[in-house]
C-alpha cells in the first residue's frame, strides 16, 4: 500500500475520535490531507514597533510582558487577563477574553512576538486576543505565511497544520507527479513535492503562487482527460442512423419564423443523429429562447424514421405545458403526443405504458414518473431531458438505459460560459440560442424595500385594471416551516392580498399541493381567472402566461441570482411591457450585489457568471446533482484562463495517446481513474 493510501487515524497524534472528525472534512487519508488546501492565508511575516504600528492591520509586534498578568472577573462570568508589552518605542495594554490560562503562560521579563491589531491613540495602544508565541518559537505562529484551512468541530487550524506536516514527511517520498514531465516542462510548472511543500507552508508569497499554478493547472489538466476519456468512449459507440431531413415541411407548419440560432441547433441536432453515432448534446439558451421548437423539431425527425421521443420535466406543471406546446407544433403531421406522470389515475398509467409500449405513442412527456421500471418502449430513439441541472445522474442515465443507445438532447436555461458547460455537462457537444424570438419584452427590474408596499399595491391595481396579470413569489409555503417573521408564505400572503384586493381574484400554488389542485389553479391562470397568483418557487421554470406582465418576488435576498432570473423570465412572454420587483430589507453587501446585478442586466449568462462567482458550482447547481466533481483548489469561475490553456492541453496530450497507455502517461492515468470512479462514473 502506498504511504499516502493510509487512514489518518494511524497517523501520530490522530487516534479514532479525532479521525471521526476529520472525516466530518472529508479526510480519511494521507492523501486527503495532503489535498486539502487552506482556504485563505494570513501574512505573519510584517514586524512592527509597537509605536509605530498601523492601527487596524494585523501586524506582528516582538515585546516584552513587563508586568504580572492579572485576573478579573466580571459580568456574566466573562473573565480578562490583562497585561502590559513594552519595546523600545513604547508600550501596549494586552487584553485576553476567558482564556484564563494565559494568566500563568505569559512570564514578566521574557519577550513574546504578539499577532493582531492595534487600535487606541497615536500615544496609548492597545490589542485585544492576539495571537502569541514565545520569541524562541518564533516561525511556528508568526514571522511567517501561515494557512487557514476549513475546520469543524473537533479540529482546530493548529491541530489540521499539525497533521498536514506530519503526513507530508511521512510520505515524502510517495507523492507522485502525475503530470507527464512534458506537459510540465512546456508550461513551466514546479515539481509536486513543492507545490504541495508551498501551497501549505509557503516560504514565501513568489513559492505560493508556483505551487497555487500547478496545482490549479494539474487540476483541471486531469479533468480535463476525464471528460476527453468520457467523450472519447462515446466515440466509439454506435447509433440508430436518422437520415438527414429537409425541415422546411416542419418550419412551414409553425405560427412563427423560427431564429437563426433555432435553426442552427436543430441543424447541429440532426448532424449529430446522421452520423451514425449516438447525440449527446446540449442545448443551452436564456429564459424564453425557444428550446422547446429544437426539441420538436428533432422528436419530429425521430418519429419520422419510426422511432419514439421520451421528454422528461423536471415538475409535473412544467410536463404539463411541454405537452400542450409538443402537440401544437405537431399536431399537423398526425403525431400522438401523452404524458405520463404521477398523479395520473393507476389506470391512465397503465393504458399509456400499454400504448407506449405497443409503439402507439410517438411523444411521450412526462416526469421522473418516466424512468419506473415498468416502463417499456416500443422502439425509444430519443430521450430529452429539460432543466439539465434538476436531475441527479443517475436519474438520466436512467432514462437513457430504456434504450441500447438513444440520442440524448438535454436543455438548460441556466447559461454559462462554454468552456465550464463542457466540463459539467460531460462528454456532451453544446449548442448556444444566443437569440430571442422576435416581440419577447425586455422586463425593467427594481429592487425595493419594505416602505415601497403602498405604493407597489397601486401599481398592482393599476395593471390588472388594465386587463394584466400578476405572479408574486415567496420563498416559503407556510408560516410554520421555519420561525422567521421576516419571511413571506405563499399562504399566509395570499389571503393578505385577498383582503388587500377584496375586488380581485387571488390564486395560490406550491408544491405541498395535489398536482390535480395545482393544475386547476395553473388552468385558471391561463384562463385569465385569476388576477394575481401568490406561488413559491415551483413556477420558477417553464410555465407561460403571455398576458403576466409583473414579478413581485417577496424577500429576493433568500433567492440565489439565476434563480431570480428565471423567475423573471415568467413574465414579458407577450406583447406587453412588464416588470419585476424585488422586495427586500437585506443591509448585507453580497445580497445587495445580487440584486443590483438583476436590476443591471437581463442578460442571462452575464447573470450566471456572477452567480457562480458568489455561490460557486455547488450550491449553483444544486448539490452533487450535475456530477462534477470537487475542486480541491481551483476556482471554475476565476481560474477560467488557466481551465481553456488546461483544456487544450488535455485535448493535445489524448491525440496523441488517447487510452493514456503509454508509459510516460502512467500516474496521470491512475489519477484519471480515479476521479471518475469518484466522481464521475455516472455521467455517462
Amino acid at each position: 500500500m502506498a504511504e499516502t493510501d493510509k487512514e489518518v487515524r494511524y497517523l501520530k497524534g490522530v487516534g479514532e475520535a479525532r479521525a471521526k472528525a476529520l472525516g466530518k472534512l472529508g479526510i480519511h487519508t494521507l492523501r486527503d490531507l495532503i489535498v486539502y488546501f487552506p482556504r485563505s492565508y494570513e501574512d505573519r511575516t510584517q514586524f512592527s514597533p509597537i509605536m509605530a504600528a498601523p492601527l487596524d492591520t494585523p501586524v506582528c509586534i516582538r515585546a516584552m510582558v513587563a508586568n504580572t498578568p492579572t485576573l478579573a472577573r466580571v459580568k456574566r462570568g466573562m473573565h480578562l487577563v490583562k497585561l502590559r508589552a513594552v519595546d523600545e518605542s513604547g508600550s501596549v495594554d494586552i487584553t485576553y477574553f476567558n482564556q484564563t490560562w494565559i494568566r500563568d503562560q505569559l512570564k514578566p521579563g521574557e519577550t513574546y512576538i504578539f499577532y493582531g491589531k492595534l487600535s487606541g491613540t497615536l500615544t496609548h495602544r492597545s490589542m485585544a486576543n492576539p495571537d502569541w508565541e514565545p520569541e524562541v518559537r518564533e516561525g511556528q505562529k508568526t514571522g511567517r505565511i501561515l494557512p487557514k484551512y476549513p475546520l469543524c468541530s473537533g479540529v482546530s487550524n493548529k491541530q489540521l497544520m499539525g497533521y498536514i506536516r506530519t503526513a507530508l514527511d511521512v510520505s515524502q517520498g510517495d507523492v507522485p507527479d502525475s503530470l507527464p514531465e512534458r506537459i510540465r516542462e512546456q508550461f513551466g510548472l514546479v515539481q509536486a513535492r513543492y507545490a504541495y511543500e508551498n501551497i501549505h507552508f509557503p516560504a514565501d508569497y513568489g513559492a505560493l503562487e508556483l505551487a497555487r499554478r500547478r496545482l490549479i493547472f494539474e487540476e483541471l489538466f486531469i479533468l480535463g482527460c476525464a471528460m476527453g476519456r468520457l467523450r472519447g468512449a462515446r466515440q466509439g459507440l454506435t447509433g440508430a442512423l436518422i437520415p438527414a431531413r429537409d425541415m422546411s415541411e416542419f418550419y412551414a407548419a409553425l405560427p412563427f419564423v423560427p431564429t437563426g440560432a433555432q435553426r442552427r441547433a436543430v441543424h447541429d441536432a440532426l448532424d449529430d443523429m446522421a452520423s451514425g453515432r449516438p447525440m449527446n448534446r446540449l442545448v443551452q439558451g436564456d429564459v424564453g429562447s425557444g428550446k422547446t421548437l429544437v426539441a420538436a423539431a428533432c422528436a419530429w425527425a425521430i418519429c419520422a424514421a419510426g422511432k419514439q421521443t421520451a421528454f422528461m420535466a423536471p415538475t409535473e406543471i412544467l410536463a404539463e405545458q411541454h405537452l400542450e406546446t409538443l402537440r401544437g407544433f405537431t399536431a399537423v403531421f398526425g403525431l400522438r403526443v401523452e404524458k405520463l406522470t404521477g398523479s395520473m389515475t393507476a389506470k391512465e398509467k397503465r393504458e399509456t405504458k400499454a400504448a407506449l409500449a405497443a409503439g402507439e405513442i410517438d411523444i411521450i412527456v412526462g416526469t421522473h414518473a418516466l424512468i419506473t421500471g415498468d416502463v417499456e418502449f416500443s422502439d425509444l430513439g430519443l430521450v430529452i431531458t429539460d432543466e439539465q441541472h434538476r436531475f441527479g445522474v443517475n436519474q438520466r442515465s436512467a432514462l437513457a438505459a430504456k434504450s441500447q443507445t438513444p440520442h440524448v438532447l438535454v436543455m438548460s436555461a441556466t447559461p454559462i460560459p462554454r468552456t465550464l458547460a463542457l466540463i459539467i455537462y460531460g462528454d456532451l457537444d453544446v449548442s448556444v440560442i444566443d437569440e430571442l424570438p422576435p416581440g419577447r419584452q425586455k422586463v425593467d427590474t427594481f429592487t425595493v424595500d419594505e416602505s415601497y408596499r403602498t405604493r407597489l399595491y397601486g401599481f398592482i391595481e393599476k395593471l390588472v385594471a388594465e386587463g394584466r396579470q400578476v405572479f408574486v413569489v415567496c420563498p416559503m409555503v407556510e408560516e410554520n416551516e421555519e420561525y422567521d417573521p421576516s419571511l413571506k408564505s405563499a399562504v399566509e400572503h395570499a389571503q393578505e392580498l385577498s383582503a388587500a384586493f377584496p375586488s380581485l381574484n387571488v390564486g395560490c400554488i406550491h408544491g405541498k399541493m395535489k398536482a390535480r389542485d395545482k393544475d386547476a389553479v395553473m388552468a385558471d391562470t391561463l384562463a385569465g381567472k385569476i388576477n394575481i397568483l401568490v406561488s413559491t418557487t415551483v413556477i420558477e421554470v417553464g410555465v407561460d402566461v403571455p398576458n403576466a406582465a409583473l414579478m413581485v418576488i417577496e424577500n429576493a435576498e433568500r433567492f440565489g441570482l439565476s434563480q431570480l432570473h428565471q423567475l423573471r423570465g415568467r413574465v414579458g412572454r407577450g406583447q406587453f411591457k412588464s416588470w419585476c420587483i424585488l422586495i427586500s430589507n437585506a443591509t448585507n453587501k453580497e445580497a445587495r450585489q445580487r440584486l443590483q446585478a438583476m436590476c443591471d442586466t437581463n442578460d442571462g449568462f452575464k447573470i450566471s457568471e456572477e452567480d457562480l462567482r458568489l455561490r460557486g458550482p455547488g450550491d449553483f447547481f444544486g448539490q452533487r446533482q450535475h456530477g462534477l466533481p470537487e475542486m480541491h483548489i481551483a476556482d471554475l469561475c476565476g481560474d477560467m484562463s488557466t481551465l481553456q490553456t488546461a483544456q487544450e492541453a488535455a485535448k493535445q496530450l489524448l491525440a496523441r495517446d488517447p487510452a493514456l497507455a503509454m508509459p510516460e502517461n502512467a500516474r496521470l492515468a491512475a489519477q484519471v481513474d480515479r476521479l471518475l470512479e469518484n466522481s464521475l462514473g455516472a455521467i455517462s
